[in-house]
């Protein structure tokens, strides 16, 4: 069971980030945030939501921002950052449709305009890599609650960018391009669930998925689709991109279960980046109190 505490605003912010140090007025009210000097600089009115503080430190910005997996921009953990500064990310849309009463498309300063909050979530890499990381965005289940969607709406399907012109690895063939994951619906509207606009304070970074993108912090990090322009609610289950790759390393469900290790190497444990040592990998990183009960019955060893 996890027991959540307000961090200080210094492990929040780290001073070497930012020019000052954020204001926070109080739990719960709006937070302002200070100016950054980090590469994006645009930052954003959000509500604190101290539900999702954990008694982790998060990850440096610096980190978070160099080390990631963007395979539209390369397949290096340094090719998103050094590729991505040219994705073109306004103006920027989000068509929403498929099973619902009211479909819609929604400009990324509208959505933002609906209300975020910060929430301070862990996020684990299939590959062993760990990160803490303050994000800002709305809960997917106020998108839902938007939309209406209809009896017959039973997964939400998330599409990122896939742009050649931009994105120059979307030129080879290595995955089924656009990128595509998905959700059961009761997933989605988890109130876990968060499609993020930003992080530490400000826009989200090129290289991290902007200007929005899923985040699952019970999931490995290849179901958080990213530079998302499509959510469509579906009937059938669709095949996702990792999934199509390689289906026998990569489940439909991607829920962090140490128990079952990839074909390539173990899950048992995980490294925090920045940190050397090595820690053990928590069932649902962490988030089995919240998320738990949406597998009763389920064999986690098959639906991986």
């Amino acid at each position: 069971m996890f027991h959540f505490t307000k961090p200080p605003a210094s492990e929040i912010t780290p001073e070497a980030q930012f020019s000052r140090r954020r204001l926070l007025i109080a739990a719960g009210m709006l937070a302002l945030p200070s100016l950054s000097t980090a590469q994006n600089d645009q930052t954003l009115p959000y509500r604190r939501n101290p539900a999702w503080n954990p008694e982790d430190q998060p990850t440096p910005f610096d980190a978070v921002s160099s080390y990631n997996n963007f395979y539209e921009f390369g397949p290096d953990k340094d090719s998103p950052k050094a590729n991505a500064q040219g994705l073109r990310i306004s103006p920027w849309t989000v068509t929403v449709g498929g099973e619902v009463a009211r479909p819609l498309v929604a400009d990324i300063d509208e959505i933002i305009r609906w209300g975020i909050e910060e929430r301070i979530y862990r996020l684990r890499c299939v590959e062993g890599w760990s990160a803490v990381i303050p994000w800002l965005g709305l809960p997917m289940s106020e998108l839902i609650r938007r939309v209406q969607p209809t009896g017959k709406a039973k997964y939400v399907v998330f599409t990122s960018l896939a742009d050649p012109a931009q994105m120059p690895r979307v030129r080879v063939p290595v995955l089924d391009w656009p990128y595509t994951e998905a959700l059961r619906i009761d997933e989605a509207a988890n109130p876990l669930t968060l499609l993020a606009v930003g992080m530490y304070g400000n826009r989200l970074p090129r290289q991290n998925g902007a200007p929005i993108r899923l985040v699952v912090p019970w999931k490995y990090g290849f179901k958080s689709a990213k530079s998302i322009v499509r959510i469509h609610f579906a009937e059938q289950a669709p095949r996702t991109t990792w999934n199509k790759a390689a289906p026998h390393e990569y489940g439909f469900y991607a829920n962090v279960n140490p128990d079952v290790a990839h074909r390539r190497w173990s899950q048992e444990s995980e490294r925090r980046l920045g940190e050397f040592r090595k820690r053990p990998t928590l069932p649902f990183n962490g988030y089995a109190e919240q998320v738990a009960h949406l597998y009763a019955g389920m064999d986690l060893r098959r639906n991986y």
